[in-house]
């Protein structure tokens, strides 16, 4: 089973756009086949952002639970998507 990971973030977010490509490397470092990775735009999923409790973006979600309320760096990112690896989420 894949683990989902739902980025969400708003037009014109600089911080949402320049933290992507760093948090998406880590998912391939760890092997991209084990996550489905989703973009989202808060607004045009504004009933899955509330119903996660997304305050505000850049927010990042893995399987259907608020991880990071604001996005992580990279290395937490890894420590939590590696702990859920070891756990057997995927």
């Amino acid at each position: 089973m894949k683990i989902l990971i739902e980025a969400f973030s708003a037009p014109g977010c600089a911080k949402c756009a320049q933290s992507r490509a760093a948090l998406k490397a880590v998912v391939e470092a760890l092997g991209a086949e084990r996550f489905d990775w989703r973009d989202l735009d808060v607004l045009q999923e504004i009933d899955r952002a509330v119903a996660l409790g997304v305050v505000s973006p850049p927010s990042l979600a893995i399987d259907g639970e608020l991880v990071f309320p604001a996005l992580p760096t990279p290395e937490r990112l890894r420590d939590e998507l590696m702990r859920r690896l070891a756990d057997g989420a995927a």
